[in-house]
């Protein structure tokens, strides 16, 4: 299998990186080569590697600065992705593409399945719909992976961020009423390469599993228990921690006033991913402990 991945330099294309690897002759360019602004260029690149399976880990996700460049974040997020995916489906290939739980309008307390109605409340999660749509009318054979709350132990995250806080300030304020699943790149990449090993049948076995999945950890927590889950395991793991434990404050979102509304509900239904293809989603407090024991060099 010849797989091409796109984006390797992000949270999650930097694990696909290692977890492509093993299950395939694995092209990579860089940015410079792929570069998302220019659709032309990355079609050409497809064109010419003629791979397998094209992975599409490249993406505009600074959501409130998307408000602000509306044309980019489509450039990026839609229009270079459809194009792609119109040069897969000539090519008799398969394409792989990440999207979010920014598609739904965050909504209601239960997680949400593949088939639930979507209305994205700002410009991020609407260009990432319409490439959803965009690659499902291609005529490609596709899979589409959203996920929500991505992190990795590479870069910054919001993990981090907290505990660097932690250490210079007396009280945290954190948003309490926004619920999801902290999903590390690490499983996204390694559900993905389980997944792209089915793949490897037959093409007329291999296009049942063409379509649209949910992939996130298992749990939910909300971003201000998240804050005192890592603080307190810094703390336990004996790591200089400023803020006191009653000093972690919860608000509402709506005292943090952001330019890109964010949904209230980010939890997703994973079973369909699951049943599909024999996985088992992990609870969201394994990776985030992972991460911080690397973080921490433990």
């Amino acid at each position: 299998m010849k797989i091409l991945l796109l984006g390797k330099n992000g949270q999650v294309g930097w694990e696909l990186q290692r977890a492509l690897a093993p299950i395939g002759s694995l092209i990579a360019p860089d940015k410079e080569i792929a570069n998302f602004e220019r659709p032309d260029q990355v079609v050409d690149l497809v064109r010419e590697v003629r791979a397998d399976v094209v992975v599409n880990a490249a993406a505009y996700t600074a959501v409130d600065k998307a408000q602000d460049e509306p044309e980019v974040a489509r450039l990026i997020n839609t229009v270079t992705p459809a194009a792609v995916a119109e040069e897969v489906a000539k090519a008799g290939a398969w394409m792989v593409h990440f999207s979010t739980d920014y598609v739904f309008d965050g909504s209601g307390q239960e997680p949400r399945s593949e088939s639930a109605p979507t209305a994205p409340l700002g410009v991020y999660g609407q260009t990432k719909l319409d490439a959803e749509h965009l690659i499902a009318a291609s005529g490609c054979q596709y899979l589409i992976l959203r996920t929500s709350w991505v992190y990795a132990a590479r870069g910054n995250n919001f993990a981090k961020t907290m505990l660097r806080l932690a250490t210079l300030k007396d009280e945290l304020k954190v948003i309490d009423d926004q619920f999801g699943a902290p999903t590390g790149a690490e499983l996204l990449a390694d559900s993905t390469a389980h997944v792209l090993r089915s793949l490897a049948l037959p093409s007329a076995q291999a296009s049942k599993f063409r379509g649209l999945y949910h992939l996130a950890a298992a749990g939910e927590t909300t971003w201000f228990k998240y804050a005192c889950y890592v603080i307190e395991w810094a703390r336990s793991h004996g790591q200089s921690v400023r803020v006191a434990s009653q000093s972690i404050c919860p608000i509402a979102t709506r005292q943090y006033p952001t330019l890109a509304q964010r949904p209230l509900n980010s939890r997703l239904d994973t079973s369909k991913l699951q049943n599909t293809f024999g996985l088992v989603m992990p609870k969201w407090e394994i990776g985030v402990n992972r991460m911080l024991a690397e973080h921490f060099g433990l």
